[in-house]
């Protein structure tokens, strides 16, 4: 089988806006979700900012029973079912309690750690010998597959329910996981995407490796700078985006709205060889990830649009320029148009590349760049190599054909998807 993959549904909870409308509206206004976190600075963090989804416990009960809330604390798996849900009714898909599950749907859903907090709750309580006071949810709040779990069962899915996990690349990863599925005939619909918590306990360990910004401290909005020369480290985010997945024929069969089309993509690992290390990519394998996933999609370089980075706001945004201008051949004028999201939602980590592949995916079906914030001075190693003109930081509406969305690790390991506007 060889099954045309394209979009139905899109789900998100971002920093800067959850819902889709919300969310629309902000990247294409470059509004920031990025503020000064208490939290952080109470605990004496260097960076003293964050980028954290605003969901309510009213909103949280159109997902979740009082029951279900009641010890609840694992914020990866509430932004993370919500965003999947809405994605699941945006594609017009229905929500049955029946006795029998949905053989033909599933999910890959994935994250980096589940329930932090939750674990931290346990620990003490185990430690002050009250075990018993944990609560029945313990258990699924704290595995990793907790929010595939969840989302299996609210939604009734019968094919493979699965957690994928591979750091900043998990959400792109989780989606060429998807697309292989459906494009071989196994299933009929994947839920894909991927999910992150929020809170001290996620973000200590990046704080202590001095890989955070924190010259911006008492100006958040300014503290996001991807592409720029006064870049001084990732605001550490958090979220969750979600897209369904569908097979074209059944698709077309429900009369569904199709988003754009997946042609195809790559994942690999740069094995911490050469210049790649636990930290750092390796060039040769980034510029074979984004080679392989043009191969794979069957265009060509001079195909792509656009490109929506990964491009983190350290020292290696140039690198990863570099890299995409040699595996397209494309530099100067000729380059596409790149863009980051991470200006304005951080970066939300495990999240990262399902968050930052919803906004893809709504810049094709509308027709718009958004815009770069905080590049106003543009690294000159950038501007060596492409044109500032091709880095926009105002919003343009054009019409698109292929985005090419990638996300580089940590670990080393790369992921790249290719998404089309469709055409029947």
């Amino acid at each position: 089988m060889n099954k045309r993959v394209v979009i139905t549904g899109l789900g998100i909870v971002a920093p800067n806006g959850v819902g889709l409308d919300a969310f629309t509206n902000a990247i294409k206004n470059g509004i920031s979700g990025v503020k000064k976190d208490a939290e952080l600075e109470r605990l004496q963090f260097s960076c003293q900012i964050s980028a954290k989804p605003e969901v309510s416990t009213e909103l949280a009960l159109h997902y979740f029973s009082e029951l279900e809330l009641r010890n609840f604390n694992s914020s990866g798996i509430l932004y993370g079912v919500i965003a999947g849900m809405d994605a699941w009714k945006d594609a017009g898909l229905s929500i049955e309690n029946n006795d029998e599950p949905d053989w033909d749907s599933g999910t890959i859903f994935g994250t980096g750690t589940s329930g932090i907090d939750k674990f931290r709750e346990s620990i003490y309580k185990i430690d002050e010998l009250q075990t018993r006071k944990l609560g029945s949810t313990a258990v699924a709040q704290t595995m990793n597959s907790g929010i595939s779990a969840y989302l299996g069962g609210k939604l009734g899915l019968g094919n493979q329910v699965t957690t994928n996990s591979s750091a900043c690349t998990t959400g792109t990863e989780s989606i060429l996981m998807a697309y292989d599925r459906i494009k071989s005939g196994q299933a009929k619909r994947i839920l894909a995407g991927s999910t992150s918590d929020s809170g001290p306990y996620i973000w200590a360990g990046f704080d202590a490796m001095r890989v955070c910004t924190f010259k911006h401290n008492e100006t958040p909005e300014q503290g996001s700078r991807p592409m720029s020369a006064t870049a001084s480290g990732f605001v550490p985010g958090s979220g969750a985006g979600a897209m369904v997945l569908e097979d074209l024929e059944t698709a077309l069969a429900r009369g569904a709205r199709i988003y754009a089309e997946v042609l195809g993509g790559n994942v690999n690992s740069g094995g911490q060889r050469g210049e790649g290390s636990m930290t750092a990519p390796n060039p040769i394998a980034v510029k074979k990830c984004i080679t392989t996933a043009i191969a794979n999609a069957k265009i060509s370089a001079d195909d792509i649009d656009a490109i929506n980075g990964h491009l983190t706001a350290t020292s290696k945004d140039s690198l990863e320029i570099q890299n995409w201008s040699e595996a397209l051949n494309r530099k100067g004028n000729n380059f596409p148009y790149i863009n980051s999201l991470k200006s304005m939602v951080g970066h939300c980590l495990s999240a990262a590349g399902s968050v930052e592949s919803v906004a893809t995916v709504l810049q094709l079906h509308q027709g718009f760049i958004f815009p770069n914030t905080n590049c106003e001075d543009l690294h000159p190693e950038i501007n060596s190599l492409i044109d500032a003109s091709r880095i926009p930081q105002q919003l343009i509406e054009t019409e698109l054909n292929i985005i090419a969305k990638a996300s580089f690790g940590f670990g080393d390991v790369n992921g790249c998807v290719i998404f089309k506007k469709f055409k029947d």
